[in-house]
């Protein structure tokens, strides 16, 4: 009896066992439906919340993360148009010198690079001793020849008084009359040569041509030169000198004849005013470019072949004007962010043309009346909520 007490005591033990254990059971999947029950109550609210606006809690902490932006009203602006450039210094009328007689050993050299001379001044003389000689030749040349020519009209003279009493024929006056007039035209030749080599014997002076500056000097004493020596003096033309710009086909077409310009050369602070004399008809085929020719007074600083940065000015236009830090640009190309109406920020393409120290001006894109967002650009995206605040 007391065995059968016990397996049934232990039994009861078991079955309560077996029973706590399926409540437990019970348990764990009740609390797993309620946390599923959860998380879809609150994916349903995300959706709900992502489709509808939001709660009013949710559209409170979005406006509370919305960027703090500054923006500007650029409005309208007179610019003037700049176009830079650059280029070498030349003299606006480069006159080459050389010889122009027959040549032969240079003397004397009486000027150098640097100097001013007056037209017709001697820049240098060659040695004349031969021409010297052969001038003194065809002086005598003509000597003779004026003597047979007063001859010849002493003969005739005395002929002349002869056939009036009879003693000599009328052929013999006509003979002696073309001796008389043959020895007056070899005076003629003999002066005529006489001339010829005085003015050859001028040309072995080098002279100006007009006035204006020595540039260069290429003719030493004791030098042998010849028509064919080339160029020993180059000479600037009253000393005007000028800027050879080198521009693209656009910017030359946006210039014309008198457009003030300013030149700086390499090296110096200094900026020299003047003004486009010449445009050049061409482009070069190969680079796509023209020259300018800026028209420029005399000045030491002003060396020809000497390296310069120009600014041509072209008119003036009337666009929007932005700090560099306004405008943006990527692969697509130059853009600014604009503030709507409704606070989100858009993407707009602009052109942009002249720059300055006060900005760059916007010639496409903007009409000036537009909020444009002024800095942090780069932390935006199209579409972005912000709180604009306009800069002062």
């Amino acid at each position: 009896m007391n065995y059968e007490t016990t397996i049934d005591a232990d039994g009861a033990l078991a079955l309560n066992g077996l029973n706590e254990d399926r409540d437990s059971e019970r348990a764990g999947r009740r609390r797993l439906w309620i946390i599923a029950a959860v998380v879809i109550a609150v994916l349903i609210g995300a959706w709900y919340a992502m489709h509808n606006g939001g709660a009013t809690s949710a559209d409170a902490t979005g406006e509370a993360q919305a960027q703090v932006v500054s923006v500007i009203v650029p409005g309208q602006t007179t610019i003037a148009n700049v176009i830079s450039a650059s280029g070498t210094i030349a003299a606006r009328r480069e006159m080459p010198v050389g010889v122009a007689g027959e040549g032969g050993q240079v003397a004397r050299v009486l000027v150098d690079a640097g100097d001013w001379v007056q037209a017709g001044q001697v820049l240098a003389v060659i040695d004349r001793a031969v021409q010297t000689q052969q001038l003194a030749s065809q002086a005598a040349n003509v000597e003779v020849a004026a003597a047979d020519a007063r001859l010849a009209q002493a003969n005739l003279d005395r002929a002349l008084k002869l056939v009036e009493r009879g003693f000599i024929s009328k052929a013999d006056v006509d003979r002696l009359t073309a001796t008389r007039d043959a020895a007056v035209a070899r005076v003629g030749v003999a002066r005529a040569g006489l001339g010829e080599l005085r003015e050859r014997t001028a040309r072995l002076n080098i002279v100006a041509p007009a006035a204006g500056l020595v540039l260069t000097r290429a003719a030493e004493p004791g030098q042998i030169v010849s028509p064919g020596t080339g160029v020993l003096f180059s000479m600037a033309r009253d000393g005007q000198m000028e800027m050879q710009a080198r521009l693209s086909e656009f910017d030359l077409a946006r210039l014309s004849v008198g457009s003030s310009a300013e030149v700086i050369p390499v090296g110096s602070e200094r900026t020299f005013s003047g003004e486009i004399w010449q445009l050049s008809p061409t482009i070069d085929q190969n680079s796509r470019e023209g020259i300018a020719r800026i028209a420029l007074p005399y000045d030491k600083a002003l060396r020809p072949g000497g390296f310069a940065s120009a600014k041509l000015r072209s008119g003036t236009v009337t666009a929007p004007l932005l700090p560099e830090s306004a405008i943006l640009s990527d692969e697509k190309g130059s853009f600014v962010y604009v503030v709507g109406s409704d606070d989100k920020v858009e993407r707009r393409a602009v052109k942009t043309g002249e720059v300055n120290a006060r900005g760059i001006a916007v010639i496409e894109g903007l009409s000036g009346k537009e909020r444009i967002v002024l800095r942090a650009g780069g932390f935006l995206n199209a579409g972005d909520k912000v709180q604009p605040v306009v800069a002062k």
